[in-house]
């Protein structure tokens, strides 16, 4: 909790990803995508309370099995409208500020995560981001929202864009809402390195980040990341050809 405000990460998750079908559990050093998600979002200093919002849907039932074992909260709700999903399991867990987990960001660091919180708090913003400009390396990017914001939103964009991509309806419009940007400084401007997980290749690189960093520190950074690809460029290569999906 920061100044008396609730924070709340959601991960959003289900198994029926079109480009890399059943993604939320791939392995990545013994342990699925989502679980070591779960696990690095809650070492945030701030998140209160990470909640997995899943589809409603029998295909989905792993990822049930998976935050029951691991005493993760978890939110079902309809498949397609992801932003109702998102604002209705942040409301049903009494949120004040919400993380935005996207389920293609399994190195996601929580020192980034808790530099927005702190942005958005000082502010005060209705979105902090470290994507607003292009320095940061795709994949290490993270969205946080003030919930009052987020749910005044939801309540009246229904532009199928909007439903489909939570809070775009807030990061895309700058004219509307206040918008904080996180720049990457140093090693961490790196824009065209891809880290996302939505294809093979990104999962083959991801893989080999997990199976080199993840042994030896569990909590390793997005530092100990850029450090060890920039010794390892064909490792870069494995997914550099791919390109980015945009709403």
């Amino acid at each position: 909790m920061i100044r008396g405000k609730k924070v709340v990460a959601i991960i959003r998750a289900r198994m029926s990803s079109t480009r890399l079908p059943g993604k939320a559990l791939l392995p990545l050093a013994g342990k699925p995508v989502l679980a070591h998600m779960i696990e690095r979002h809650r070492r945030s200093r701030y998140t209160d309370e990470v909640v997995v919002a899943a589809p409603d849907n029998e295909a989905d039932e792993p990822i049930a099995a998976l935050c029951k074992k691991m005493s993760c909260a978890i939110f079902r709700g309809n498949e397609q409208d992801v932003f109702s999903r998102v604002v209705s399991a942040a409301r049903q867990y009494g949120a004040d500020i919400v993380v935005d987990g996207m389920a293609d960001t399994p190195l996601v660091d929580h020192r980034i995560v808790d530099k927005l919180i702190e942005l958005l708090v000082e502010g005060p913003y209705d979105c902090t981001s470290n994507e607003f400009e292009e320095t940061y390396p795709v994949g290490l990017d993270a969205r946080v929202f003030d919930f009052a914001a987020l749910e005044k939103s939801e309540a009246n964009d229904r532009e199928a864009m909007y439903r489909e991509h939570a809070g775009y309806s807030i990061r895309s419009r700058p004219e509307k809402y206040k918008l904080g940007n996180l720049k990457g400084e140093g090693k961490l401007s790196w824009p065209a390195l891809r880290l996302t997980l939505d294809t093979k290749e990104d999962y083959a690189l991801i893989s080999a980040v997990y199976d080199a960093l993840y042994p030896e520190n569990q909590d390793f950074s997005a530092d100990d990341i850029v450090t060890f690809l920039k010794a390892h460029p064909e490792l870069v290569a494995l997914n550099s050809g791919i390109q980015q999906k945009t709403p």
